[in-house]
């Protein structure tokens, strides 16, 4: 059986035979294994060299079996993490999607900010920001994923951390009144911000406001489309009142930054540096779309060994296509995919919207809600029936308000659970 294949450069991983790991990733594995108890209960590790066939048996990690066994699990001596907490050597986050419970995710101090630093070097764009000081505003959930979000109202500039401003006091920016946005879109322009970072949905309704106000805000450099997936559709509205370029960061606040590229280049590529990326096949007629493994690199707090994310990527002569979670996508009956790709391809030319969700409500019916000046184009229903499928009907409803899920998030395509 063949070594299985991994998304980080050859450079990085290093050279393997077909029945042994590299030393690199060996390496990790066995520190991993070395400062957390989890694993050796989970699988007892030999001392031999490692070989591919050993690791192929290592049972992959899910978000359901952390929450399970509790955050405690992955440490011999839980006290001593309290002490590091009342000491601020050690802090923690709550993470949860829409269909599980919190997750509290324990890390070092200065690990986030650490491996945020290695994903802006490994970006060409956002490189230019390290080891200097530079201002950057973030509009995104409250429960986002930097450990410096606040939680309670702090008034500006109070919520300004090392250079960085986080914009909004609650999650949901289609419940904000107009007074919020007044004081968002102006503290944007006080700030002078030459980063923007935040959910797309958040930064396509930031860019409505900012719109409307007539405001424009010339320092930015670059805007950080992540938290959450993004369609063309809000990188346009962001574009036009931001005319900056454009980064997709994926990652989760489990296992930090993963992928990084220019959005919608299809250019990502994996942050080496903070992570072994395992491609794992999915689907057989599907031979270019993966799974992915996260292992992590130098955590002390937490190390992730084959951690399934529920990620779905699809390899690439550019790079890598971050597709979404695996519930989020939609299989046509010849078993081809559908993801936000193909939805943003079947709009009209014509279209615009601030944000849309397309919804499957019955095997062929499919409920397409977007948030627009305009009605709709002729021709988007049919286009996204015939992107769908035969016998496919889609429904098009503008809305004022598109709610997102219990985490603060928001679903772009959601079929029927199966």
């Amino acid at each position: 059986m063949s070594a299985p294949s991994f998304a980080n450069s050859s450079a990085v991983l290093g050279s393997s035979d077909a029945e042994h790991l590299p030393a690199s990733l060996e390496s990790e594995i066995r520190r991993i294994y070395a400062r957390s108890p989890l694993y050796a209960q989970r699988f007892p590790l030999h001392n031999e060299p490692l070989q591919w066939s050993c690791y192929r048996e290592m049972p992959a990690l899910s978000k359901q079996e952390i929450i399970e066994r509790g955050h405690q699990a992955f440490f011999a001596d839980y006290a001593e993490i309290e002490r590091g907490f009342a000491q601020k050597k050690f802090e923690y986050e709550s993470t949860g999607g829409t269909t599980q419970s919190p997750m509290t995710v324990v890390m070092e101090e200065g690990w986030w900010d650490e491996q945020t630093k290695r994903a802006y070097l490994a970006s060409p764009i956002l490189a230019q920001f390290v080891g200097r000081p530079y201002r950057k505003c973030v509009l995104a959930p409250i429960g986002c994923s930097s450990n410096l979000c606040p939680y309670e109202d702090h008034p500006f500039p109070h919520r300004y951390f090392d250079g960085t401003v986080y914009l909004n006091l609650s999650s949901d920016p289609f419940s904000f009144p107009e007074s919020e946005w007044d004081r968002i879109v102006m503290e944007l322009q006080a700030t002078k911000p030459e980063v923007i970072e935040g959910e797309p949905v958040y930064l396509s309704l930031l860019a409505r406001a900012a719109q409307k106000r007539g405001v424009k805000v010339p320092s930015v450099k670059a805007v950080i489309l992540t938290y959450g997936k993004a369609s063309r559709q809000h990188a346009a509205r962001v574009m036009e009142v931001f005319p900056a370029a454009q980064v997709d960061l994926y990652g989760s606040t489990e296992a930090g930054y993963l992928f990084v590229g220019e959005a919608f280049k299809d250019d990502s590529q994996v942050i080496d540096s903070n992570a072994f990326i395992e491609l794992a096949p999915w689907r057989k007629e599907l031979s270019d779309v993966f799974q992915i493994y996260v292992t992590t690199r130098d955590r002390e707090a937490m190390p992730l060994l084959r951690y399934h994310t529920g990620d779905i990527v699809q390899k690439l002569p550019t790079g890598y296509r971050l597709l979404g979670r695996e519930r989020d996508l939609y299989f046509r009956p010849d078993g081809s995919i559908v993801s936000v790709y193909d939805i943003d391809a079947a709009l009209p030319d014509d279209f615009a919207c601030w944000h849309y969700s397309l919804m499957q409500t019955s095997e062929n019916r499919w409920d397409f809600h977007y948030v627009s000046d305009e009605t709709a184009p002729a021709g988007l229903e049919t286009g996204l029936a015939a992107m769908l499928g035969d016998g496919v009907r889609v429904n098009a409803f503008r809305r004022r308000v598109i709610a997102p899920t219990a985490s603060g998030k928001f679903t772009l395509l959601k079929p029927l659970v199966r």
